[in-house]
Parts: structure tokens; C-alpha cells; sequence
């Protein structure tokens, strides 16, 4: 990879149009595959996307737009995966153009759920990318702040730490630092836990728990997380760095996290799928939660958090009830 790589981003919701804002302060020419192609139309007459981050005006002179995901990845050398995990599959299913050639970074924090694969081990089997070819991009970072240039922090987990260092300064900008490490499992296994853990504090908020009590379910959710990602795969990491604790926390806290707003509408005695219909996003962590209870019967890691979020989801356990368990458990 050189400056003359070029980019394509796959993906048009919120957290792909905060890449592309983020790509094009430092690049001149952006790939984009939008599935609708309706929407392209919408975005070059208006110069935003019409569905997400409305406030983000593009040069839309700069951007190739396509509805066609062949022709994105055949123009482009870089590709940043930006689709929710449970519909990246049937997104690839009209692929036909090699993706081992090329440099994968994955936006997605989910797991693909028939498979239970996180996103670059889904490539390296499935695509034969090779491990050094793929990227991760971790948070902490909401796309809606960076529509607002607010002050944001992104880590970039590759194995190979120049090429990760190339990404990295793609998409820094003065609004944005980045930083890069090595561990693309544990940095893709957290952001799908820190998902759950989210859907967990919005649970106990919407049944009235109050912030003392979700400081604790916080302390054992990171507790929680390094207990899986070190049995998954264990090297030497600090689970207290950004990547892993504050995508925790931004995600647990903040105002625009959807799987905490699913959690919430959960504790407030909205069904799941009621919830789901509501809301206009995806919440990773619905998913995630049944992909990691599955994984975790080879491993047998005490999760309990986890665990009690499975429950209420998916064996329609009274949220009141699980999560008056679940504080026994914690301290």
C-alpha cells in the first residue's frame, strides 16, 4: 500500500458515512458501494446521504458511487467493510471479484451469526485474505460526534503494524487521533462484548437502576470481557486502554449508542421485536449475545452479565427478575 492506493468503503449507514468524512479530509477520491441505488441518486443531488449523518455535506465530485459491489472492489485496493454483521454475508453473496488481493479493514463490531466468526477470521476463511491483509477499527467513537468534529480516538488493530500505521493515517484528522496495535481478535471480540454489555446497562436503566449501580455493572463488564477475550486469545494485552475500556464505556453511557437505547426500551417492558421495529439501526449486541453464549459453551468462561442479556432476549426471562439475579452475582 502506497498514496496511491485507492479506498472503497461497503456500506451506507451512519458509521460508513463517518469513515467517508474521515477518509476524504486526507485523500482525494473515495469508492462507495451503496445497495440502493436510489439513494446515490438522492446523496448526488442533495450532497449528504439522505438517510444518515444529514448534517455531513460531501464534495460529491470526489466520491464514485455504486450500486454494483464488483465494481467497487475491482476499483479499489483498500476496502473498509462497514455493513451490520448479520447482513454481511447476503451482502457478499453477488461477489464475484477476488478479495485476497486486497487490504480488508473491518468497521464492524459484531460477530457473523451462523458462523459465529468475528469479521477477519470470516475473511481469512471464507476469502483467503491473508491475517496481515485485514485491519480492525476500534472505538471508543460514536459517528455522531465525529459528524460534530468533536474530539475522537480510534485504534487500529493490525498484525502488521505498517500497514495498520498507513490505515491509521487515513483517517486521522485534527478532530480525530489514532493509534495502532496488533490485536485484531481481542480488539473485535471486545467491541462485540462491550455491544452486550451496553444492551445490559440500557436493561438496568430503563428499570430504574440508577448510576451507582451501573458503575458497578460497568467494572465487572470489563471484568467480564477480559476473562473471554484472554481464554479466546491470550496474549499480552491492557484491557485498560481505549480500544477495549473506553469502547466500553462510551458504548455503556452514551446517548447515542443504539444497543444501549434497545436495552433501554427492553427494562421499559417494550417486547424485542417491538423494540427492534422502533428503532431505525441496528443493535449489534442482539445478535452478538446469542453468537458468544454459543462460543463460550467450548470455553466455559463465567460470564454472567452476558449470559442474563441472553436470557432476557431470547428465552423471554422477565428483565425485572434476571437482572435482580444478575446483582447477586456482582460485586
Amino acid at each position: 500500500m502506497d498514496e496511491s492506493s485507492t479506498i472503497g468503503i461497503i456500506g451506507s449507514g451512519s458509521w460508513a458515512t463517518a469513515i467517508a468524512k474521515m477518509v476524504l479530509n486526507n485523500t482525494d477520491s473515495l469508492n462507495w458501494y451503496f445497495r440502493n441505488p436510489e439513494h446515490i441518486k438522492n446523496f448526488k443531488e442533495i450532497g449528504h446521504n439522505p438517510n444518515y449523518l444529514t448534517s455531513v455535506d460531501f464534495d460529491v465530485d470526489k466520491i464514485f458511487f455504486s450500486s454494483d459491489i464488483n465494481e467497487i472492489v475491482e476499483k479499489s485496493d483498500i476496502l473498509i467493510f462497514v455493513i451490520p454483521s448479520a447482513f454481511l454475508k447476503d451482502a457478499l453473496v453477488s461477489l464475484k471479484a477476488p478479495l485476497n488481493n486486497k487490504f480488508i479493514v473491518s468497521a464492524i463490531k459484531g460477530l457473523i451469526p451462523e458462523e459465529n466468526l468475528i469479521i477477519g477470521s470470516f475473511f481469512h476463511k471464507y476469502y483467503q485474505v491473508p491475517l496481515n491483509s485485514i485491519a480492525v477499527i476500534s472505538g471508543p467513537c460514536h459517528a455522531e460526534e465525529v459528524a460534530l468534529e468533536r474530539l475522537s480516538y480510534l485504534t487500529i488493530a493490525c498484525q502488521d503494524m505498517k500497514k495498520g500505521r498507513f490505515i491509521a493515517s487515513k483517517l486521522a484528522c485534527s478532530y480525530v487521533k489514532t493509534s495502532v496495535i496488533d490485536d485484531i481478535y481481542g480488539t473485535e471480540y471486545a467491541a462485540v462484548l462491550k455491544n452486550v454489555m451496553a444492551i445490559a446497562a440500557g436493561i438496568c436503566h430503563g428499570l430504574g437502576y440508577g448510576d451507582n449501580f451501573q458503575a458497578v455493572l460497568i467494572s465487572n463488564g470489563i471484568q467480564e470481557i477480559k476473562r473471554f477475550v484472554d481464554t479466546v486469545h491470550p496474549i499480552s494485552r491492557d484491557i485498560k486502554s481505549s480500544a477495549y475500556l473506553g469502547d466500553l464505556l462510551v458504548t455503556a453511557y452514551s446517548q447515542f449508542s443504539r444497543n444501549r437505547t434497545f436495552g433501554n426500551m427492553l427494562g421499559k417492558g417494550y417486547s424485542v421485536k417491538s423494540a427492534q421495529l422502533e428503532m431505525l439501526m441496528i443493535a449489534e449486541g442482539y445478535y452478538a449475545v446469542k453468537s458468544i453464549v454459543e462460543i463460550n459453551e467450548k470455553f466455559k468462561v463465567n460470564l454472567p452479565i452476558t449470559e442474563a442479556v441472553y436470557r432476557i432476549i431470547y428465552e423471554k426471562v422477565s428483565p425485572a427478575i434476571e437482572i435482580k439475579l444478575l446483582t447477586e452475582q456482582l460485586r
